[in-house]
């Protein structure tokens, strides 16, 4: 049977101090906000360069959508990773039932879930720039 590994990284910081995770998250929820600032300037980008032909053409429409899709990604992406530290911060104040493995498989989803997500939005981001390009 062949398992799976981690990145040696993953690995690393999955075993590091919750104090690492935690900066990480607040890196991931940085992020997020960049992102966030992005996409409104992508908006402004294609409303800005779009002509009245080009309005009306399926890709651009889907641009549009995938613009709208990804802000709402970013607040759910976001909220997930700020109730993981309200999580952090019951770990750390010894609230009973709770144990540092459940807040580290947790880390590990959302880091998978935040590097999904950062993959699709560069593409997103290359579809954008070839979009408004071709106007």
């Amino acid at each position: 049977m062949k398992t799976k590994t981690l990145n040696p990284k993953t690995e690393l910081l999955l075993g590091a101090g919750l104090d690492v995770l935690h900066f990480e998250s607040e890196e991931w929820l940085s992020n997020i906000a960049f992102y966030k600032d992005e996409t409104r300037f992508f908006a402004d980008l294609i409303e800005k360069r779009k002509t009245e032909d080009a309005a009306q053409t399926a890709y651009g429409q889907i641009l549009e959508n995938l613009d709208t899709v990804h802000k709402e990604l970013f607040d759910y992406l976001a909220n997930d990773i700020e109730e993981h530290e309200r999580l952090l911060s019951r770990l750390e104040l010894g609230e009973k039932g709770l144990g540092d493995a459940d807040y580290r498989d947790k880390h590990r989803q959302l880091k998978k879930r935040m590097e999904g997500f950062t993959s699709n939005f560069r593409q997103f981001k290359k579809m954008v720039f070839g979009y408004v390009k071709s106007l």
